[in-house]
């Protein structure tokens, strides 16, 4: 648990819909617990978003265990702050900088699915899902779009929702439209700004999210644990 996040609720909550046992574990800790799957990092505003976001948190006891995880061809979800912590150590190429408007974005996007992985259903598809971020903007060097582009690791674009990707569809001035990434030895790492975890039963409006976790659910874990660090 980082201080200052507050998507842990809508995290486990969801987590335990699509069937995962939750634990979860403070950021002093050094060790994830034994049988973990999956480590998801939630949103919010880890340590005030001092310095820049996630910087801090990249320094905590417990990222060592979390790329170690990762390393290994573990499960990693970092969900917006989580994304931002994701690319300060390491996990994800890029940085997530203020929106281009400077303003704070709330509200429900369209994104397409734009490359297979861990977490995605069936390329093309066109989920619905909230934002609620001020530095969303993903920005990479030409290389490091490139190799992305090339190994195929653009999760996500923000799209309209007949799933047409345009500038007007762009909350933020990310880079090509991204709005989310795969890394990992295997694509086992995902970054994404939009929060699947709201949007995953009736009372939210819909269950679009809900179908990443399903994925990874159904990939076949030794064990239905996951670690969550919020």
């Amino acid at each position: 648990m980082f201080p200052g996040l507050n998507a842990d609720a809508e995290m486990v909550r969801t987590l335990a819909l699509s069937g995962f046992d939750v634990a979860s574990v403070w950021h002093t800790e050094s060790a994830l617990p034994q049988g973990v799957d999956l480590v998801a990092i939630p949103g919010g505003f880890s340590y005030g978003d001092y310095l820049r976001c996630g910087a801090i948190a990249k320094v905590s006891s417990i990222v060592p265990a979390i790329v170690h995880h990762a390393s290994r061809g573990g499960y990693v979800l970092g969900v917006c702050n989580g994304f931002q912590i994701l690319t300060e150590c390491g996990l994800l190429p890029g940085a997530l900088t203020r929106n281009a408007h400077l303003r704070f974005e709330c509200r429900d996007v369209h994104v397409r699915v734009a490359a297979p992985g861990a977490f995605s259903p069936p390329v093309g598809t066109v989920l619905r899902l909230p934002i609620a971020h001020g530095e969303g903007r993903y920005q990479a060097s030409t290389d490091v779009l490139a190799k992305l582009q090339d190994e195929d690791r653009i999760a996500l674009v923000y799209c309209a929702p007949d799933g047409s990707v345009t500038q007007d569809a762009n909350p933020n001035g990310s880079l090509a439209n991204v709005a989310g990434i795969y890394g990992g030895p295997s694509k086992n790492v995902l970054g994404l700004m939009p929060h699947p975890e709201r949007m995953s039963e009736a009372c939210h409006g819909g269950f679009d999210g809900k179908q990443l976790f399903d994925v990874v659910r159904g990939r076949g874990t030794s064990r239905p644990c996951l670690s969550e660090i919020a």
